[in-house]
């Protein structure tokens, strides 16, 4: 694989973020006969805490030491990230204070390199979004760096572009996703509008650990700083022109307006709503019913618990809708509308969701086709995909001459590429990127998901094909037909416990150690350990095993979460074929990760 080296060695080491416990801090050690965690909660107990939510919970844990020791005795950790958690009071929750002391890091870090630095912010719908988001800008204008802000919420590609687009050293996105209601998180960017490297993240860590969370703390008045410009508002010049980005990924420009499109969307309570209409509507989809009930943004998320457009729960609504009206698609952002799930109708009346594999697949070859046709293809082109996503992906790229790159699990990696094309002059040749949990990207506007550019390249794919008489269904059944059943599955196992990371850790070293000859009666033909060098990639803790018939079984443990996931992908003349050979493998996962 011809990467550019530079960039495989410069994020070699990009982590997760995670809790760590703060041993000899605020967690477990005793001083005077009473422990640390305990001695935090005191503290805060007694301090004036300007969230009033704050106190009413630390009252009402008032002697029970396991409440007070879970909020105090671990502290979330800045990772590449940024921080994670739910919201409440304590060192291991979400709140004002975990914010500031993240941001005072991120100043110390952006200062010690000397210069005038600024920061883009941005937040979404989750609760206490807009005030963390505030709260960043004050401590960052505190510090002598400058803050951009959004007025108003906005998703994760407008984030990753004002970054860009503005010049800052740094970008802030208030948002925990797809996490249900009680979650929020502070995602960290780079000046490149990917995601912190692990150096910068690891630099910034300490400094948030050498800052105590409130006396250390250098905060500006927000009003003063807005009106002294330490804060600026990012103008409606930056989003127009993040939409004429977006606009420009059209393959087949003006084709929407005469397509007829029928859509229902749901922007499930987050930010997606205002871009993504905006952008439909300019290139001419227009007949748009919007679930009213997920419309506007709230963070309680009250009719989808869990907001992740990946599970058919979160669309029930949207589908409901789409069955009443006839729409050609159901369409769905998550709340930071970095992701979007498709449902599309069948002739039945009934509506199929796609996988973000068959997504990625179908955007791959329309791209490919469109630009083929058009003429707008680049010399040596290139697309990025996850080394867990399909490889359906690298058949179709190879077939219209195309280089298809396979990264490391997260969008970054796919950010990375497109960083090492632009260094080389040559950011023209990126044509698409995407990863099998429904993420895709493809202009280098952003280096990350882009749920309204995937939102515009779906619409405009379905409208091609509508053209034809044909759905998106038909023409992944076309793919299937011509390049063979590929079919991928996913197993979760969890290891709960304390225990749970030290059973994970020895799955993963025997299976290392006594490398299976056979998985679900399939030869293994070649392993692929990517904790080792020589794949060409930095080392992850991967294993990859190749089977006989085109098959491939993949093992990875969560970063995130005391989980080990499998990967599945099989290949058949037919679709119940392949699907027999994944219910197979799936069996033989389960064998392998009993303990």
């Amino acid at each position: 694989m011809a990467y550019d080296k530079k960039y495989k060695r410069r994020h070699a080491a990009r982590r997760f973020g995670r809790l760590r416990l703060k041993r000899g801090s605020a967690a477990f050690p005793e001083s005077g006969g009473i422990l640390m965690y305990q001695q935090e909660y005191e503290r805060w107990l007694a301090a004036e805490l300007e969230d009033k939510d704050l106190k009413p919970e630390l009252l009402s844990i008032q002697g029970i030491d396991a409440e007070i020791q879970d909020r105090f005795a671990v502290e979330l950790e800045f990772g590449t990230a940024g921080l994670r958690g739910v919201l409440g009071a304590g060192t291991n929750r979400m709140n004002i204070y975990m914010v500031r002391k993240a941001t005072q890091g991120l100043a110390n870090y952006l200062n010690k390199q000397g210069g005038k630095k600024s920061v883009a912010i941005s937040y979404d719908s989750r609760i206490k979004s807009d005030v963390f988001a505030r709260e960043a800008a004050r401590v960052l204008a505190g510090n002598g760096v400058k803050a951009y802000l959004y007025k108003e919420l906005m998703p994760v590609p407008a984030l990753s572009f004002a970054t860009r687009h503005l010049h800052c050293d740094a970008g802030i996105m208030v948002t925990a996703s797809h996490n249900p209601a009680k979650y929020n998180g502070y995602k960290a960017y780079g000046p490149d509008g990917c995601q912190m490297t692990s150096e910068a993240a690891d630099a910034v860590y300490a400094e948030m650990q050498a800052t105590d969370i409130f006396a250390g703390i250098r905060l500006a008045d927000f009003d003063a700083a807005l009106e002294q410009g330490g804060i600026e508002y990012i103008g409606q010049d930056t989003i127009e022109a993040l939409y004429e980005n977006i606009k420009a990924q059209s393959v087949r420009p003006g084709l929407c307006k005469t397509a007829g499109l029928k859509l229902v969307y749901s922007p499930l309570n987050g930010s997606g709503l205002v871009p993504v209409t905006r952008v439909l509507g300019d290139i001419g989809i227009t007949d748009i019913t919007i679930v009213p009930e997920q419309q506007y943004p709230d963070g309680n998320f009250p009719t989808c618990p869990y907001p992740n457009p990946e599970i058919r729960e979160a669309l029930a609504l949207g589908l409901a809708l789409a069955e009443k009206s006839g729409a050609d698609l159901m369409l769905a952002t998550d709340p930071d509308a970095d992701r979007v799930g498709i449902a599309v109708r069948c002739k039945d009346g009934s509506y199929q969701l796609l996988s973000g594999n068959e997504v990625g697949v179908l955007l791959l070859d329309y791209i490919c086709k469109g630009r083929t046709e058009n003429g707008t293809m680049p010399k040596a082109p290139v697309c990025v995909k996850s080394i867990v996503s399909t490889p359906l992906a690298d058949v179709v790229a190879a077939h219209y001459g195309v280089e298809c790159r396979n990264v490391l699990t997260g969008f970054k990696w796919i950010g990375d590429q497109i960083a090492g094309l632009e260094a080389a002059g040559e950011v023209e040749r990126f044509i698409f990127g995407f990863e099998e949990s429904y993420g895709y990207l493809s202009g280098a506007h952003v280096r990350d998901k882009d749920g309204v550019n995937a939102t515009l390249l779906v619409c405009e794919a379905a409208a091609w094909y509508a053209q034809q008489g044909k759905t998106l269904l038909d023409a992944i059944e076309a793919l299937y037909k011509e390049f063979g059943y590929y079919r991928n599955a996913l197993c979760s196992f969890a290891f709960e416990g304390e225990s749970g990371m030290h059973t994970m850790q020895n799955l993963m070293k025997n299976l290392r150690a006594n490398a299976p000859a056979e998985i679900a009666g399939y030869k293994v033909e070649s392993a692929v350990d990517y904790d080792t060098d020589g794949t060409g990639l930095p080392r992850a803790n991967v294993l990859e095993y190749h089977l006989a018939g085109g098959h491939k079984l993949m093992i990875r443990p969560s970063g995130t979460e005391p989980k080990i996931k499998v990967y599945l992908s099989a290949v058949g003349e037919s679709e119940a074929a392949a699907d027999a050979v994944n219910a197979a493998l799936s069996k033989a996962a389960a064998e392998i990760m009993k303990v």
